[in-house]
């Protein structure tokens, strides 16, 4: 009888009722108000003031991308704690790499060049990089599905009968803690690392300079910081904002801008054509979190979870994950489940911003364009894509002499630029199937994407070869084969000679028609076998 007492007084047996606040949103600022006193901070100088800095002598700039054997990898989140799947803890499945376009970048083993190295190639010296990389971990985009989410729990929190059990009991007094669009504190530490990672690799390309370094990247907020945190990292705190010229190009719609072409392509913004790989990733959600609502349901009472609100948990485990370093809605998912919600978001990316979608191509062509002006040392003479002719024919704003350039950008564009540089690589296991996962397929867009993601071009003298210059990409460390550019063959270290590249970019340029594939009224092909990210001609 005292056995059965306690089990009933046990508290997982009883569904836990929400607190009203459930759902609700949770802000904090920092730093507190009115503590801005100018007559408090003069009693703090800063170190120019103080003076008796020590001794300061400098050394020899590093180039590890020539001499690091081995090559330095990204593997882990830290800070960040790493979650489990609904299977419980397991050291060979990293949820975190399961994200897609959410994921923390991490280093690519391979993209089909196994023995290949970011390290320069033996018998290869390093003339110039080109470095295109994504901005930091963020919030979610403002009116998203996970602040969706907790608006409907709180106004499900506000009327009788909800309530929550089991894996579920703790969305009674969850709150939504995210805001909106900026960098988290993890976004930040990522592009400062990557920073200080970048001047280990490519430091010694700074002797090269005659005057200062001009980097890119759009007006948005996330976009700034993230420039800003790389440049500290690459140079240093106290001197980085005099070591460099930062650019900032507007992003806004009708403003020129290769950084985010989409604000001048009105067919990536149309339901049609724009939201065709939401609606392709749909009908796999359909499928794969079939279980995952079956589940959980029971779980809940007075709140229906439909698959697109699984869906939105999904993205809080990641979102709340790199904003507050852990998050419950994690382990509410099996590995299989993750797996799913990864091809997902492949599907999205595909079918949205990449070889399946019409209007990709076209949007990557204005990098393309200004990334052969800088290895020609040839200004742009030609306007038909989304460069910025006012900005892009300045010799101040758009220097074609560097042996360092660097550009910050967005996830969808970076998916794009690499359609465009037709790294058919990617897409040799292409169109993606909608209602299964094919196997060792070539497109995943954590690989391609990721927060902090970053392309890297390396252009290399190889002496001993027949053409003295050649150039490679790596794509988060992972060495790009470039046999579907045309004159570029088949190399074990990715390798392809300049002027093969730079022939076959010309001859991929005219493929793209920018003005039919971003302003035509067309629909979507049924069915879309694109892959080249082009409408079918």
């Amino acid at each position: 009888m005292l056995a059965t007492i306690l089990l009933l007084a046990l508290p997982f047996c009883a569904a836990e009722s929400a607190s009203n606040y459930a759902g609700s949103t949770v802000v904090d600022s920092y730093p507190p108000p009115g503590t801005t006193n100018t007559a408090v901070d003069a009693h703090f100088p800063d170190a120019s003031q103080v003076g008796y800095a020590g001794p300061t002598p400098t050394g020899a700039e590093p180039a590890a991308i020539v001499t690091a054997i081995p090559f330095s990898k990204v593997e882990n989140i830290f800070p960040l704690s790493r979650p489990n799947s609904a299977d419980g803890a397991d050291i060979n499945f990293n949820v975190t790499r399961h994200w897609g376009n959410l994921s923390p970048m991490y280093s690519v083993e391979s993209f089909g060049l196994p023995d290949a190295s970011p390290i320069i190639p033996e018998g290869c010296g390093l003339n110039a990089v080109h470095l295109l990389m994504r901005h930091g971990a963020r919030y979610p985009t403002s009116g998203s599905g996970p602040s969706q989410f907790a608006s409907d729990v709180h106004a499900a929190a506000l009327t009788e009968g909800f309530s929550a059990t089991s894996d579920l009991e703790f969305l009674a007094t969850w709150t939504y803690k995210l805001g909106a669009e900026i960098l988290t504190p993890f976004g930040r530490e990522s592009l400062f690392s990557n920073g200080v990672a970048f001047r280990y690799r490519y430091g010694k390309l700074l002797n090269a300079f005659t005057d200062l370094p001009v980097f890119r990247t759009t007006s948005e907020d996330r976009m700034v910081d993230s420039a800003l945190n790389f440049a500290a990292g690459f140079f240093e705190v106290r001197t980085y904002e005099t070591d460099y010229h930062q650019e900032i190009i507007i992003e806004e719609n009708n403003f020129n801008n290769t950084l985010a072409p989409y604000d001048v392509c009105p067919n990536a913004n149309s339901e049609d054509i724009g939201n065709f790989g939401g609606t392709e990733a749909g009908k796999w959600a359909d499928i794969y979190l079939k279980d995952a609502q079956t589940r959980l349901q029971p779980m809940i009472q007075g709140f229906n979870l439909t698959i697109s609100l699984l869906v939105d948990m999904q993205e809080l485990c990641a979102y709340e994950t790199v904003a507050l370093g852990y998050s419950k809605f994690c382990d509410l998912f099996t590995e299989e489940e993750w797996e799913g919600f990864e091809y997902y978001i492949d599907l999205d990316f595909w079918y949205g911003f990449g070889p399946g979608n019409p209007t990709a191509a076209a949007q990557g062509l204005g990098y393309v364009q200004e990334l052969v002006s800088r290895l020609t040392h040839t200004p742009i003479n030609v306007w038909n894509s989304s460069t910025n002719s006012t900005l892009d024919s300045s010799n101040i704003t758009f220097p074609l002499n560097q042996p360092i350039y660097v550009d910050a950008t967005h996830d969808v564009v970076i998916s794009s630029i690499v359609t465009a540089l037709n790294f058919t690589s990617l897409a040799a296991t292409g169109p993606l199937p909608t209602d299964h996962i094919p196997p060792h397929r070539s497109y995943i867009s954590s690989q391609i994407a990721p927060f902090s993601s970053q392309l890297v071009a390396q252009v290399l003298s190889c002496p001993a070869s027949e053409e003295p210059t050649h150039i490679r990409f790596l794509l988060n460390d992972g060495v790009v084969p470039l046999t579907g550019i045309h004159g570029c063959t088949e190399d074990a270290n990715g390798l392809c000679a300049l002027p093969s590249f730079i022939s076959g970019m010309h001859e991929r340029i005219g493929q793209i028609n920018y003005a039919h594939d971003c302003f035509a009224n067309y629909t979507m092909p049924n069915p879309d076998n694109i892959i080249d990210g082009r409408y079918p001609c």
